[in-house]
């Protein structure tokens, strides 16, 4: 993709004309998962522990204000199926937390 094109993501929208029609749109952005799967020193989260994002602009309860910022970056790529640089599954990110050992959490679109 050159800097003159433009992604394309299937959606027409001039054809939304109601609600629901902006609804069934809205409903092909994906929950993400967020799974902590490598902790490396004290943190209030724990290794399996689980968020669901409904959609990028939710905010599960619990979920640190750090881990947050990095999520950020990278929750509507995810919700939307971008693929990742992960080499063993395109559909996994994986992230580290801010903090210079800290833990590693996997996002992917449910």
């Amino acid at each position: 993709m050159n800097n003159n094109d433009t992604l394309d993501l299937n959606l027409d929208y001039n054809k939304i004309k109601t609600y629901e029609e902006y609804r069934k749109i809205w409903e092909k952005v994906g929950k993400v998962q967020v799974k902590m799967v490598e902790k490396n020193e004290q943190c209030m989260h724990n290794v399996g522990d689980i968020f669901i994002f409904d959609n990028p602009y939710t905010r599960p309860e619990k979920i640190c204000n750090a881990l947050l910022h990095v999520l950020n970056l990278y929750l509507w790529r995810v919700a939307l199926g971008f693929p990742s640089w992960n080499i063993e599954d395109k559909k996994v990110y994986k992230l580290h937390c801010p903090d210079p050992k800290g833990t590693i959490w996997e996002l992917k679109k449910l």
